[in-house]
């Protein structure tokens, strides 16, 4: 509220001491929405309130099936439809071990049983700093996504850019491969952050201080949280408040991926964090992980045409996180 100078003095000085304590109000109002990491008293557990996605998506989890049976295991539909917090699906695809048609089917079986909201990445070159490499992805979607189906969002190159990629440099490689994707799909993109998706420092300079910055309008970025997590640019073991770095990006966000783990990183409260604004998180992951991260039994590393399954409880830990 202003007043103008012909205005009375005493109505100006009521507008003023007005405005005051709107303002008051609506800065607490905002401080229970968004609470603040430096507040060790503030709830980063999400139970506080219900927020949107900012993405568009649910929370969900994650699918590996390229390295089973030829990339033909049995996803266990039924049990997975009975976990009513899985929503969305990302399906990772490794195209120098299975063909465009076999990911096709993951793809139409994941829609057949109700979902709809799907996300596709390109699941090579993890780690790799090397252009060619984020080109060879580009060009794939190109080639693919029609072939494909569409009907989902591409996740461009899962966890392309190493801890030490410069911003620039991020950002360049990616404007290129994201005008190769544009060829074909008007869609959000998805790119993971850099260094494995904890690079959340070099994420933000690319997006807001670099030269070259990221210029397409329709990115959505991506972090993943494990416990092993360490974030170069900030010089510290990954924690919440570096999860600021990307939402002061201005862009939406998901946890394309998290898991448990050994390390110092506390997924668990980062993941919380992740929530309490607005963010899909994915789970690592429903089956695929060569490991002990898979939420049922058995994994289709040792048995991928199993005609049932069960959770466990690694799916109780992280499916109380979605």
């Amino acid at each position: 509220m202003k007043s103008t100078l012909s205005r009375k003095r005493s109505f100006r000085i009521a507008a003023y001491l007005c405005a005051i304590f709107v303002a008051t109000l609506s800065s607490c109002r905002k401080d229970s929405i968004n609470p603040s990491n430096n507040d060790e008293t503030s709830p980063t557990d999400g139970s506080h309130l219900a927020v949107e996605s900012t993405s568009g998506f649910g929370n969900g989890t994650n699918l590996q099936p390229s390295y089973y049976n030829n990339g033909n295991p049995n996803f266990g539909w039924s049990l997975m439809k009975q976990q009513s917090k899985i929503k969305t699906l990302r399906i990772e695809i490794d195209p120098s071990r299975v063909s465009t048609s076999t990911a096709k089917n993951w793809i139409d079986q994941a829609k057949s049983n109700g979902y709809t909201s799907i996300i596709c990445t390109f699941h090579e070159f993890g780690g790799s700093d090397n252009l060619s490499d984020l080109l060879t992805a580009a060009n794939w979607w190109k080639n693919n996504y029609n072939s494909l189906g569409g009907g989902f969002t591409i996740n461009l190159c899962n966890e392309w850019g190493s801890h030490n990629i410069s911003a620039s440099t991020y950002a360049d490689y990616y404007n290129q491969a994201i005008a190769v994707v544009r060829q074909v799909y008007s869609g959000n993109i998805i790119i993971d952050i850099p260094g494995w998706g904890q690079e959340t420092l070099t994420a933000y300079n690319a997006i807001k201080t670099s030269s070259p910055k990221i210029t397409d309008s329709k990115i959505i970025l991506s972090t993943h949280i494990y416990p092993g997590n360490y974030n170069q640019g900030r010089g510290h073991t990954y924690q919440k408040s570096d999860l600021d770095d990307l939402s002061n990006t201005g862009k939406p966000i998901i946890v394309g991926e998290f898991g448990t783990g050994s390390g110092s990183c506390d997924w668990s409260g980062c993941v919380d964090y992740a929530k309490s604004k607005g963010w899909t998180v994915l789970s690592w992951c429903w089956n695929g992980d060569g490991n002990s991260l898979n939420m049922v039994n058995p994994s289709w590393a040792s048995n991928p045409t199993a005609t049932s399954f069960t959770t466990n409880s690694y799916f109780t830990t992280v499916y109380a996180k979605l």
